[in-house]
């Protein structure tokens, strides 16, 4: 390429790096989505998954790779090979350019099919907006199943010819809706005009939407003087932690733990620097101008013990809300979704590929997480057949969108329904696919204030979506036999594979294991009970009761425990009863004040409200910290130790992870992953493990 003038001016030695830096960028960024440390791990790791291939094929050329629908084989990809040499050579004089060589990122008339195209998207704007039943029935056959051309693994199944009921017999569309979910679309992605309607929207017909990971303005979470909530039902918890503080948490009615992205899997957040203006930097507590990123999710949440602490910490805090874990759809999922019921969330959500952030690069999306209906389907069976599922409500999402897509769902095991992409299209979004660039040009994806004031979306629209939507599903379930949707869940019997499949590769797919009926015998298929916290006897309740009087009154309060390794989460459920009164602003310094005497369990003063302040005589765990939000924490040695603190642990690892204001006071060293993502906590400790202070902002 050099001696041919292709790289200009550079030399040959220049080249050759640059080519190498551009090779080393392409695997640590892989190495790091998949957890991979070193080379040697990543060299016969066997990472991928096969979506589509054979098994005779993958035992030839892909030993071991799992491959759970099957697909073409040898044959196949050698024709295929062939086709697209012949279309870069061909010599017919048609242009071809990288542009427009199948449209797959973007639309290319008569190449690849685009369910969202420009004649789908004009049908569904004009059915919400005139909230017309017979448009939006256009909209359905536009985009469902067509025959020459599926796009996803639903549009091969078809429901079984049964018995019908009257529409009469069906649950009303009002009680429906409750069961749709809008994505996790944060304050920064999209607009607050984007965002507060989509919320407002879902509270108005009682269901819920998602705040994403960038935290929520407090004018929120009280009702507006017309009635509307503009507050998310739904609040993430993810590992960037922007935003997260007391607060936040206790007003949510869900809170949802992300540990990973369906559209990029193994990679967290990315709000680029120009969409971090004052007010989003004021909210996630950083900096304007300033690029934010979500650190990998291991700091935080290690393994499946980790993740059952924090379920435990945000019950603590908020013992109303439902505590939600996204997973997102993989090989495997279904083990991790036993584990995660085990670990009490109350709900999990199978994330599929096809959705996703709109400000996701190319290399993110492309060839990264599988299909919705793969995940759900394993995750249904495996709890199912480990007798967990009578303990969790399942949730999907990814590129739902009409009553047909639902219903399938809900016969895979879903309980509940997210969308994330079709509100955006509601509210005027016209895939221009320029989330990133801060130039959404109907100001939906843009912080720019010119551009948001061509925002034409209305709360009414999204309403009318959803109900439009539920009338659709209630035909299906007409046709079915369905009363309630209670009654479709798990019920995967009634879907079978379609008879006819033109397609040459799709028609090769082999569908059995993910209709494949797990036999219950006995066992229960959907959510049936709710699961059991353990935080009615936790020790803050006893501090709770004798702190009455300065936490209704304001008056100093100063209370002695002895504290052991059981007590976890201590101090926690009395920030959130502080927090639910007195928001951020909290109690005046030290009005309670508690000395402890022990060894304190695990998130000692985990989102530790203003007002509070912790001395502990003797050692902690991991987390101590976590979140702080305005209280403090001391500790040290017991009196009369004569070990040197300064060389000894006083606390574990992982403390002060996404603090936001307070102060710690560790007299001895701290662990390792100290005080990541801290955003404004001030901290004195004598010396720290590796990674500390990673992340931070503000």
């Amino acid at each position: 390429m050099r001696n041919s003038g292709i790289l200009g001016d550079l030399t040959i030695q220049d080249s050759i790096e640059r080519y190498i830096k551009v090779i080393e960028k392409g695997l640590l960024k892989v190495f790091a989505k998949m957890g991979i440390s070193t080379l040697r791990s990543y060299r016969g790791s066997q990472i991928f998954e096969a979506i589509g291939l054979n098994n005779e094929f993958i035992d030839e050329y892909f030993t071991d790779t799992p491959t759970r629908i099957g697909g073409i084989g040898i044959e196949d990809v050698a024709k295929e090979t062939l086709l697209r040499h012949n279309f870069a050579y061909c010599s017919a004089g048609v242009e071809r350019n990288e542009s427009n060589a199948y449209g797959i990122n973007s639309l290319e008339k008569n190449n690849e099919r685009h369910s969202l195209n420009p004649k789908a998207i004009r049908l569904l704007q004009q059915a919400t907006r005139e909230n017309s039943k017979d448009i939006f029935k256009k909209f359905t056959e536009e985009i469902n199943f067509k025959e020459e051309k599926p796009t996803n693994l639903r549009d091969l199944f078809d429901f079984k010819n049964v018995d019908s009921i009257s529409l009469e017999q069906v649950e009303s569309a009002s009680e429906i809706v409750k069961r749709f979910v809008t994505g996790a679309m944060s304050f920064g992605s999209i607009s607050i005009e984007a965002h507060e309607i989509i919320a407002t929207a879902m509270n108005r017909i009682g269901a819920k939407s998602n705040s994403g990971e960038g935290g929520e303005s407090r004018d929120r979470f009280t009702i507006d003087e017309n009635g509307d909530n503009r507050g998310s039902a739904t609040k993430q918890v993810a590992s960037g932690r922007f935003g997260v503080t007391a607060e936040y948490l206790v007003n949510a009615k869900e809170l949802q733990i992300k540990i990973a992205q369906s559209a990029k899997p193994g990679e967290g957040g990315h709000l680029p620097g120009y969409k971090v203006d004052v007010e989003i930097a004021r909210t996630r507590n950083s900096i304007p101008n300033i690029g934010l990123i979500s650190p990998p999710p291991h700091h935080d949440i290690y393994s499946i013990e980790d993740l059952a602490q924090l379920i435990f910490d945000l019950k603590s805090i908020n013992p109303t809300a439902r505590i939600n874990v996204k997973l997102v759809s993989e090989v495997g999922v279904g083990t991790i979704a036993t584990g995660v019921a085990k670990g009490h969330a109350d709900a999990i959500l199978i994330s599929g590929s096809g959705g996703g952030t709109g400000a996701a690069p190319l290399s993110s999306l492309k060839s990264a997480g599988i299909p919705w209906e793969i995940g759900l389907s394993e995750s249904q069976q495996a709890l199912v057949l480990n007798n967990l599922r009578g303990r969790v409500r399942l949730q999907v999402d990814g590129q739902i969108r009409t009553g047909r897509d639902v219903a399938i769902a809900a016969l895979l095991g879903a309980e509940e329904f997210g969308f994330a992409t079709i509100p955006m299209v509601v509210l005027g979004c016209i895939m221009d696919r320029n989330c990133h660039k801060n130039t959404c040009p109907v100001g939906i994806a843009t912080q720019c204030p010119e551009l948001r004031k061509r925002f034409k979306g209305r709360a009414d629209y999204l309403v009318n979506y959803f109900y439009l939507l539920a009338e659709d599903l209630r035909e299906i379930m007409e046709k079915l036999g369905f009363r309630t949707i209670d009654e479709m869940i798990g019920k995967v019997e009634y879907l079978q594979t379609r008879k006819e499949i033109r397609h040459s590769k799709a028609k090769k797919l082999e569908l059995d294991s993910i209709l494949h009926v797990v036999k219950s015998e006995g066992k229960a298929i959907k959510n049936v009970e709710a699961q059991n916290h353990h935080i009615d006897c936790v020790l803050d309740q006893k501090i709770i009761n004798d702190a009455k009087q300065a936490i209704d009154n304001k008056i100093p309060t100063r209370l002695n425990n002895k504290i052991k390794s059981v007590n976890r989460a201590f101090g926690t459920m009395l920030s959130g009863v502080i927090a639910k009164k007195y928001g951020n602003v909290g109690l005046p310094n030290d009005t309670i004040f508690l000395s402890l005497f022990g060894s304190a369990g695990q998130s000692l003063g985990a989102f530790l409200s203003k007002g509070i302040t912790i001395e502990l005589f003797g050692d902690s765990n991991d987390y101590v910290g976590k979140g702080l939000s305005g209280g403090k924490i001391i500790i040290r040695p017991p009196e009369g130790s004569i070990f040197d603190a300064s060389k000894n642990s006083i606390i574990g690892n992982v403390a002060l992870y996404g603090a936001t204001s307070g102060e710690a006071y560790f007299s001895g060293t701290a662990g390792e992953r100290f005080a990541i993502r801290n955003s404004g906590a001030s901290v004195v400790v004598e010396s720290v493990g590796d990674h500390a202070c990673e992340y931070m902002t503000g």
